[in-house]
């Protein structure tokens, strides 16, 4: 950004605002209608850019007790007792049993671990019922929005009703083509009859009628009612109907973080329901796992099942015990973290072990089929012999048998997914499923793998493949499962076994009854323990899960990959691995922790491979799954047992050989080993003590098979959340354990630990934290979090000497979450915190215990792990060395007295948030940048810590000054000091790190407002505010600093106390009202009641320093708004979206808020916004442009077309741009908008005021409530042709400003109260943006909407239209009971009448509309000198809207228009016993309506003229006078005019003929001035939407002629025009505006001539039109003319800037004309014949159309075919192709026959000696040519001889351009031209165009040849010679065509002098490549001179002889 621009943004911020500037200077305007701004004691003139010392909060408070306050408002001000509550959240356990181990003496790390996945949570709560007040925790979301808007009233709209009547069903009705002729007919009756008209209205129904209209009631009463009906059902929650604020600018929204869980991932359920052999003759068992192929990994433990019948499990019972219940499951539970389409459910079977490999063990089960069992009935009962036998001896050893799987994409996409309401699903999310959706998110492209819902399946397996002995690895297993998915699988070459396995799979429901966990606990529910249970497989996933472990989990599983016994010697084939796991040596320490399989125990002492037959190098697939111990000691070791199995029965020959030992050792160095262990076997047993040391450790006299090679390929898998299985998490517990212990010398790995080096190992382990794996980080953060903060708290002692880890501690927390962070970005919130650190704060967080046994006031300690000294140390320990380190200063060190006390002082007195402060303020570079990374998990931390200290201490209920030392006080500054420049500086080049650390101080702040000194916190904000401020002047962009300070305070402001925090009360009160007319039940006292105004009331409406310091932060939020929207702050328009959003959030969360549901608290809340009037006033000029040039309106401010105004306030669309983020155009404000004049002289922020200047009050649509009824105007329609639009974001900005112009909260009683201080220009804004949010706002969510949603939308915005209007008269209606008691009060109701005005203009709500009426008639009534003795303007305005609504299709706003129209009449009457101002301005306004509404419907408009003569008939007040006559007389007048739109609606679609009924009409009111005047402006407005600029002139012109005629009748002026003679030099059609004598019409009489047009203001501005639509027509000459009859009026009135405007533009007419290098084009004429009795009264009648210039003939044929097509049908409408006349007999009587010609404009030469322009030539036309060939003998054509033409002159009635495009034609003559007189015409012809060509300037070589060709060619047919020969050959016989013979002669001599000139100008033109070309020209010129000259050398010698003949030429006249 350039430096001038940064400067200008940055003085702006600091510069005091123009509304200040104009605060300060105090000036009086007497009479002037300017508000006087004087100001009593102006004192403490505060810049707004500058921050308010806010007052000392508590002291305040202290002050003033809020006992006093009344009750209702307590909880407006004091804070709850019980605002912040520590609870304690009882753990959810997801088993019946607690699942930790039970032992009384647990190792230290078990211990620990216990203490962390039991503890209950503890939450700190900021009154639980509050904190979900504020829009932090609930915002207010469009759904909620929703909520609060069911049951509104359905609002009827006019567009609505019209839409659904459909454009067909007009009142009349009459579409018959016959009727359509009838009123086409143009005869020259203007008007009906009298007595048929009389006849209709009286036999049409009447509404019904408004009870008690007629009635006297006093005035009092009449408003009571009036209020009465506007309250019945008003929404009471008026920012309901508000769209929800802006989602995505909710920086303070945060959801509370979900308590930590066991993470599962997407679960499955299957069911294994039966597995049938074609022969069944032993038992089989059966494993399944799921596989990730594509990880190569195996990602669930197995889960074993038996569907053996009971004969086959007798079978085994010599083997076996009672089965626990648990081992009989036949359905597990599956968990995927990370679904993806390379998943296999594998399943293997095995069987009992037999002699024979595995391919001779299928043999029978591939060979056999159960169908065959009769035939191999002997070999089955062997075979079942031969099975009983092994089971009986081997039994307990199995043998691989099959496998197969089942590839789960199929599954779930085969099923195809559940169609499962996503929507529902999000919000039921918990934790673990939003775990699960992020983790999904995380693996790219597996989303579309989704396990979580498709429809349960049940499969049937069938085909199984063997197992084969040497590929048994998982290895092979992959290699098979990748071969699966190929098309050509060598698998499915093989012989399967058959078998059927049928299974069930399908999602696992959300809580599973008889479940068992991994550990075998009773997961709840769990009714009946004796139900076969489900069993929960755990899962290892394929990638790193990062969660943090939340139960005590402690599992290992042991997997024998392979063995190598290929060099042992011996008989060892059938090997068995036995595994134990051994407490000690002896065998009797087999520990029973070996999970049992199927159909067994539950847990077992050893368990067995299965056996592959006669190998001697076997591979093992098998999985052992142990319990560790909570005790592990360095004898426990697993042990490993080589069996050989002997499968046949020998005689002295052992079931079980053993052939080899070996072990692994669990501890080494106190960690669990696991991993990948190659182990040498030892051929002996091994020795004593073997278990301490580890197989590779060589023992003396031991034999191992190979040399003690690895030989036994073992891997170990730890699940535990009590081992760490990080070396560096690992280092660090143990020392803490050591110091623990205190047990030194220590071993460590290979380090002897002592006290003196114990200090240095802990540092580095602190350190080495950083190295740790992130998935162990997390996994164990909870107790690492817990073991680093109290290193911090309480620092540990060694060797008597207190070692200070503070530093190291904190840096090490620094380092941990950074890198929790980074590892993990894509789960962060949007304001970068972790959810899972957030939940550790949130919940698991407590205070290190001050001593080992704190104690919880409510009973219950808050215990934690400790890094404390054992209890058993020794009681001397020498201390004398030993130094405190000081609290704040570590450097400092005192020598304590006793000892032991004194380090339990220190040791208990660190508090946590003081040292994180401490440690935090005095960091340094890495670790500060670290901490400020993730400043919100340390903000966090203190603000739980402060919360839990104040809880011990008991400190809750102290005065918030004592509750913490002035230490940490300062510490606390410093700290948001040091972030706060951190902010400031860096927010350019770290945006995103500004961004978060910016709202995580707010957070802060936020919390601390509920915790400290609320004052001490106030100047935190301030200091804020400040070091943002300092550094704008110099900021590159400041925009974005001020962005980053808007979020900062939208998020303290979201704090749910924050009406509290503004101190609502206390403010001064206006005084008491004096007069009892103004009710006191809406307001305690009138704000301007009082002649002098009170200077308290003044202040509570602006942002002055007394109210920025009392209300401290509302100030900040209106400081904001009211420098954001400064019109100079140039660049930083996202900032008004910013500003806005965030007062429409609060308004909002005020309005929603139970707490201040009552009137009085609303009261007391809106006092905080009152401001908000003043910077909406000083910001009108930027939200609406006034300075537009908006046509005057009035009368006929209707010209340009919109209908009745409705549509005409649009938003400009300069603002709408700057909306959407362009700059906005800066309009000087004092001319854009006067302050209006007042009631008393004082601030206007309070007062009323009202539109003075011309512009505002002449158009309505900046007027007031302009768009605020327009903001339903198409209702459901428009929501139905909804489109997606680009202005939504800017949409909800106006959205945002407009509520807060509008009620502020809603508060509706009490706003209305306030509102008085508001000018109705202030609550016109409220409805500026209104019409807009329908255009707009469309499709805010989606591009398709339903019906439904559609429908709704339609309710709500309707019922927002509506309040918001009303909330307009409510003000109004304040202001109309005060304004007796103002000065000036005219201009003020003034001012209220033209809102009402506008809002009955635009298209409201038939609700709002009947309660506007009866305001309006109210007033009426109370003035009723407004209207019938000031200016006209206003009551025809009124008679023009009440018209309008006469004519609605709703019939309550029909009933109400009536009746105030009646009412308007009668109050006219009885003050001047007659009526006839409104009866003049009623009929004008009719008649404009009728001429300018296309939705105008006469059929209710005729029941409204009914209604209001039934009142008339039925008024007993004035039956005694003629008031019923005029009524009667005034009502058939207005039904005739009524009677001519009927048949103007007929032909909308026809332009000609519209135009002409206008006409029609505007003739029938000759006598009638205003009504011609009205007329002719209809007919303008109608040529103007049709692009006729000429046609609008000329009727502008006639339009100002008639005034001008008037004007002379009633005075003498020099300078104004005489009457019509003056406009004939504009056109001569113009005298037919001549007025009738002065005995028929007198200008002055009353209601005649009144129009605002009939002064000399009018006529200019006719005439100022005229010139305009002149100017667009092009025709510059009549623009002179026009300025002709201008500039002497002007010049007469001194207006010398006018003519100098005036002059200007003339000067660029003038320059046009001169410039104009091609011809204008004015228009082209067709002559346009109808015939046929279709046409009625067209029949046989002529016109001339003028089309626009370059129509075609085809064109317009084309349209007038097709319309009369459409009127009469296809077939009936024929178009004549020729000219010539039309035999009536020959044509169809029932066909409609339409001839058309071109015409050319035709003038005699004299005419055309004064027609020399181009223009002249086609202006004021009346004559018109067309020309016909035709021959005797009837063809148009023949030989030259024979051809002849026929020329016809048209002259029409009038000249164009005329107020018509068609006039008839009322002359014609006919020409007829001989054979020889057509020749003369075509050679003069030709020779012109030879002239033409040779004389062409520049010259153009190519016409000239292309001419020369067809004159001298020798082809030409018909040419020059051939008619030479023709007629010149002899002399004719008939003397009268002597003269035509020589004429002919001589044209041939002028034609060969120019083909000679031609020749010789082409010679010098052309090249070198064109000379024989020419010679070839001048060779045919030579030849056709000479065959042509002897004909022209021949003279007729009679000629010569006699002086003249006369012309003789045939010639027929018609009339």
């Amino acid at each position: 950004m350039a430096a001038p621009e940064r400067r200008a943004f940055a003085q702006r911020i600091n510069r005091t605002v123009a509304a200040e500037v104009r605060k300060q200077v105090s000036r009086e305007y007497s009479g002037s209608p300017q508000l006087s701004k004087k100001r009593s004691g102006s004192q403490q003139l505060l810049p707004l850019s500058e921050v308010v010392e806010p007052v000392d909060f508590e002291e305040y408070l202290a002050a003033h007790p809020p006992e006093v306050e009344p009750g209702p408002l307590r909880d407006l001000i004091e804070f709850p007792a019980d605002d912040v509550e520590v609870i304690r959240e009882p753990r959810e356990c997801r088993t019946l049993e607690p699942g930790v181990p039970s032992e009384e003496k647990l190792d230290a790390r078990v211990r620990d671990a216990v203490q962390v996945y039991t503890e209950d949570w503890l939450v700190v709560l900021r009154a639980h019922r509050y904190q979900q007040l504020s829009t932090t925790y609930s915002p207010i979301t469009a759904e909620r929005q929703r909520q609060r808007q069911r049951g509104l009233p359905l609002q009827v709209f006019e567009l609505d009703e019209a839409a659904e009547e459909g454009p067909g069903s007009s009142g009349s009705g009459m579409l018959d083509w016959e009727l359509k002729c009838r009123s086409a007919s143009l005869d020259d009756t203007p008007r009906g009859s009298w007595a048929s008209s009389i006849f209709d209205l009286k036999n049409s129904a009447a509404d019904p009628r408004l009870p008690a209209l007629l009635e006297c009631t006093a005035l009092e009463e009449l408003d009571r009612s009036n209020e009465d009906l506007r309250k019945e059902n008003r929404h009471p929650e008026l920012l309901a109907l508000f769209p929800a604020p802006e989602e995505d600018e909710a920086v303070e929204r945060c959801s509370l973080p979900e308590v930590p869980r066991e993470h599962f991932g997407q679960r499955i359920l299957v069911k294994c329901l039966s597995l049938k052999f074609e022969i069944e003759i032993e038992p089989i068992f059966g494993m399944l796992a799921l596989y990730d192929v594509k990880e190569r990994k195996k990602i669930s433990e197995n889960f074993y099942f038996d569907l053996n019948p009971e004969v086959m499990k007798g079978l085994l019972r010599v083997h076996g015990t009672h089965p626990a219940i648990s081992t009989l499951a036949r359905s597990a539970i599956f968990s995927i973290t990370y679904p993806s389409p390379d998943i296999f459910l594998v399943i293997k079977l095995e069987k009992v072990l037999q002699q024979g490999d595995i391919g001779e063990c299928c043999e029978s089960y591939m060979g056999m089929k159960e169908t065959d069992a009769p035939k191999n009935k002997e070999k089955l009962e062997k075979l079942r012999g031969a099975a009983e036998e092994f089971c009986s001896r081997l039994g307990q050893y199995r043998m691989p048998f099959a496998w197969t799987a089942i590839h789960l994409l199929n599954i779930v996409s085969g099923a195809g997914s559940l169609e499962r309401d996503d929507a529902e699903s999000e919000r039921r999310g918990t934790w673990n499923e939003r775990k699960r959706r992020t983790l999904e998110r995380m693996s790219a492209g597996e989303e579309l793998c989704s396990f979580g819902s498709f429809r349960p399946a049940t499969l049937t397996v069938t085909n199984f493949f063997k197992q084969e002995g040497d590929r048994l690895s998982d290895e092979d297993l992959y290699k098979f499962l990748a071969d699966m998915r190929r098309p050509s699988s060598v698998l499915r070459r093989l012989r399967p076994i058959t078998a059927q396995l049928k299974i069930d799979i399908s999602p696992a429901p959300e809580s599973p009854h008889y479940c068992l966990s991994p550990e075998l606990l009773h997961v709840k529910p769990y009714p009946d323990p004796r139900v076969r249970p489900t069993k929960e497989i755990l899962e290892f996933p394929a990638r790193e899960v990062y969660v943090p472990y939340t139960t005590y989990r402690n599992l290992l599983y042991v997997y024998p990959r392979s063995l190598n016994f290929s060099s042992r010697q011996g008989s060892v084939r059938n090997i068995a691995v036995k595994l134990q796991f051994m407490a000690g040596e002896d065998p009797s320490q087999a520990l029973p922790v070996i999970f049992g399989k199927s159909s067994c125990s539950e847990f077992a002492k050893e368990a067995y491979t299965a056996v592959v037959y006669h190998n001697k190098c076997p591979e093992f697939y098998e999985e052992f799954k142990l319990c560790v111990p909570p005790a592990l000691t360095d004898k426990h070791h697993l042990l490993f047992t080589f069996y050989h199995v002997s499968c046949q029965q020998k005689k002295n020959m052992p079931l079980e050989t053993p052939v080899g030992y070996t072990w692994v050792p669990l501890l080494q160095h106190g960690c669990l080993r696991t991993g990948l262990f190659c182990l040498p076997v030892s051929v002996e047993k091994p020795p004593p003590s073997y278990s301490v040391l580890t197989p590779d450790v060589q023992l003396p006299g031991m034999k191992w098979v190979d040399n003690h090679k690895g030989v036994f390929n073992v891997q170990l898998l730890a699940v535990s959340s009590v081992h760490m299985q990080d070396p560096a998490l690992d280092k660090f517990f143990t020392l803490g354990h050591v110091l623990e212990k205190s047990n030194f010398p220590v071993r460590l790995r290979d380090v002897v630990l002592t006290e003196s080096s114990m200090e240095g190992e802990l540092r580095a382990s602190v350190a080495g934290l950083r190295a740790a794996g992130l998935g162990s980080l997390l996994a164990h953060s909870h107790q690492l979090l817990d073991k680093l903060l109290l290193l911090i708290a309480r620092p540990p002692v060694i060797a008597g000497q207190i070692v200070n880890l503070g530093r190291a501690a904190f840096e090490a927390i620094a380092v941990m979450v950074n890198q929790i962070h980074r590892g993990l970005e894509a789960s962060q919130d949007q304001h970068g915190r972790h959810p899972l650190l957030a939940a550790y704060v949130y919940f698991a967080f407590r205070l290190p215990p001050t001593e080992p046994a704190g104690m919880l006031p409510q009973g219950g300690a808050i215990q934690c792990a400790t890094l404390s000294r054992a209890t058993g140390r020794p009681a001397n320990l020498n201390l004398s060395r030993s130094k405190t380190i000081s609290n704040s200063n570590p450097d400092l060190a005192s020598t304590p007295g006793s000892p032991d006390e004194e380090v339990q002082r220190i040791l208990g007195s660190k508090l946590l948030h003081e040292e994180l402060a401490l440690q935090w303020v005095v960091s340094t570079s890495a670790v500060r940048e670290a901490v400020l990374r993730q400043a919100w998990f340390f903000f966090q931390l203190m603000v739980k810590s402060m919360a839990l200290h104040l809880h011990l201490a008991g400190k809750l209920e102290a005065p918030r000054r004592l509750r913490f030392p002035s230490c940490f006080v300062d510490d606390v500054a410093a700290l948001v000091g040091s972030v706060s420049a951190e902010i400031a500086s860096r927010y350019q080049k770290d945006g995103e790190l500004v961004e978060r650390l910016n709202s995580s101080l707010a957070f802060f702040l936020n919390d601390l407002l509920s915790l400290m000194d609320r004052g001490f916190v106030f100047g935190l904000i301030r200091s804020y505010y400040k070091q943002i401020g300092n550094r704008l002047p110099s900021a590159q962009n400041p925009s974005s600093l001020v962005a980053l300070r808007m979020d900062f305070l939208r998020i303290i402001c979201s704090h749910e106390h924050y009406v509290s925090l503004n101190l609502p009360w206390r403010s001064p009160s206006p005084p008491a009202s004096p007069s009892p007319s103004v009710s006191s039940a809406t307001s305690q006292g009138s704000a301007f009641s009082s002649p002098a105004q009170d200077p308290r009331v003044a202040g509570m409406f602006e942002l002055s320093a007394p109210f920025r310091r009392q209300h401290f932060l509302a100030g900040l939020v209106l400081t904001e708004l009211a420098l954001i929207l400064e019109p100079d702050a140039e660049g930083v328009f996202f900032l008004h979206k910013k500003t806005i959003s965030a007062l429409h959030n609060l308004l909002c969360s005020h309005d929603a808020d139970a707490r201040y549901a009552t009137p009085a608290a609303r009261a007391h809340v809106a006092q905080l916004y009152l401001p908000l009037i003043g910077i909406v006033m000083d910001t009108l000029p930027q939200l609406y442009d006034f300075t537009e040039n908006h046509s005057s309106r009035g009368r006929l401010g209707t010209l340009l077309g919109d209908e009745g105004d409705a549509d005409s306030g649009t938003i400009s669309q300069s603002v709408a741009m700057a909306i959407a983020g362009a700059p906005l155009p800066h309009a000087p404000r004092a001319s854009s908008f006067q302050t209006p004049a007042a009631v008393t002289g004082s601030d206007p922020r309070s007062l009323l005021s009202v539109p003075s200047s011309p512009t505002l009050s002449q158009r309505p649509s900046p007027g007031p409530c302009s768009h605020l009824p327009s903001a339903h105007p198409q209702g459901r329609k428009a929501c139905e042709r909804s489109s997606s639009m680009a202005f939504k974001k800017s949409l909800d900005m106006k959205a945002r400003l407009e509520e807060a112009i509008l009620g502020t909260i809603g508060a509706r009683q009490e706003m209305v109260r306030r509102s008085r201080e508001r000018s109705p220009l202030g609550s016109q804004e409220s409805v500026r943006w209104r019409k807009n949010l329908t255009h707009w706002r469309q499709n805010s969510d989606k591009v398709d909407k339903s019906k439904e949603e559609v429908e709704q939308e339609a309710l709500v915005e309707g019922n927002m239209a509506t309040e918001a209007n009303l909330v307009v008269l409510d003000t109004l209606e304040i202001i109309v009971q005060t304004v007796p008691l103002a000065e000036g009060r005219e201009s003020v109701l003034d001012g209220v009448l033209r809102v009402l005005l506008h809002g009955m203009a635009c298209a409201p709500s038939a609700l709002f509309l009947q309660h506007c009426f009866a305001s309006q008639r109210a007033l009426v009534s109370k003035f009723p000198e407004m209207l019938f003795e000031e200016d006209t303007e206003l009551c025809a305005d009124l008679c023009l809207r009440l018209l309008r609504h006469c004519s609605s299709r709703v019939a309550a706003i029909r009933a109400h228009a009536s009746a105030s129209l009646y009412l308007l009449m009668r109050q006219n009457f009885e003050i001047g016993h007659n009526f006839a101002r409104v009866k003049m301005q009623v009929t004008m306004s009719l008649s404009s309506l009728v001429g300018t509404s296309p939705n105008f419907n006469e059929e209710h408009l005729r029941r409204s003229l009914k209604t209001i003569l039934t009142y008339a008939e039925e008024d007993a007040g004035l039956r005694d006078s003629t008031f019923a006559e005029q009524v009667q007389d005034l009502v058939f007048n207005l039904h005739m005019i009524l009677t001519d739109t009927v048949k103007m609606k007929e032909h909308q679609e026809d332009p000609e003929m519209l135009i002409d009924l206008m006409y029609r009409i505007a003739k029938g009111y000759q006598n009638s001035p205003d009504l011609r005047l009205t007329w002719l402006q209809n007919m303008a407005a109608k040529h103007a939407s049709q692009g006729n600029h000429a046609e609008a002139a000329q009727c502008l012109v006639h339009a100002a002629a008639l005034v001008a005629e008037y004007l002379s009748m009633l005075e003498d002026c020099r300078h104004l025009p005489v009457g019509c003679v003056s406009f004939q030099g504009i056109s001569s059609n113009v005298l037919e505006e001549s007025a009738v004598s002065d005995d028929v019409l007198a200008p002055d009489e009353e209601g005649i001539c009144s129009g605002k047009f009939f002064t000399e203001l009018g006529l200019v501005g006719l005439l100022e039109q005229a010139a305009t639509f002149f100017t667009m027509g092009g025709m510059y000459e009549a623009v002179n003319e026009v300025y002709k009859v201008l500039i002497p009026i002007h010049e007469a009135n001194r207006e010398f800037k006018k003519l100098a405007v005036l002059h200007g533009k003339l000067q660029e007419a003038f320059n046009r004309i001169s410039s104009q290098v091609s011809p204008r084009m004015f228009g082209t004429y067709f002559r346009v014949g109808f015939y046929g009795s279709r046409f009625g009264d067209l029949d046989e009648q002529e016109f001339v159309y003028k089309e626009p210039s370059i129509t075609k003939l085809a064109e317009i044929s084309h349209r007038l075919e097709e319309f009369y097509a459409e009127r009469f049908g296809d077939d009936l409408v024929e178009i004549i192709k020729d000219s010539n006349p039309v035999d009536k007999a020959r044509l169809d009587p029932n066909k409609a026959y339409i001839q058309l010609t071109y015409v050319e404009p035709f003038f005699d030469t004299y005419e055309l000696k004064d027609r020399v322009t181009y223009f002249e030539k086609n202006y004021d036309l009346r004559t018109f040519l067309f020309c016909t060939p035709f021959t005797l003998d009837g063809r148009a054509h023949g030989e030259l001889h024979e051809q002849r033409k026929r020329k016809t002159l048209l002259t029409t009635s009038h000249a164009f351009p005329y107020i018509k495009t068609r006039l008839p034609v009322i002359h014609k003559e006919e020409i007829i031209l001989t054979p020889m007189e057509v020749a003369i015409e075509d050679m003069q012809k030709k020779t012109q165009e030879l002239a033409f060509a040779t004389h062409q300037d520049p010259a153009d070589a190519k016409m000239l040849q292309m001419v020369l060709q067809g004159c001298v060619g020798t082809t030409v047919n018909q040419g020059p010679l051939e008619v030479a020969q023709v007629f010149l050959a002899e002399i004719p016989d008939d003397p009268k065509l002597y003269r035509h013979h020589n004429k002919l002669r001589l044209c041939f001599k002028d034609f060969t002098k120019r083909c000679e000139d031609a020749l010789r100008k082409n010679k010098a033109l052309i090249g070198p490549d064109q000379r024989e070309y020419h010679r070839e020209l001048e060779r045919n010129y030579q030849r056709l001179r000479e065959s042509l000259q002897p004909l022209l050398s021949r003279r007729i010698p009679q000629l010569y002889a006699r002086n003249s003949l006369n012309r003789s030429s045939l010639r027929k006249l018609e009339g």
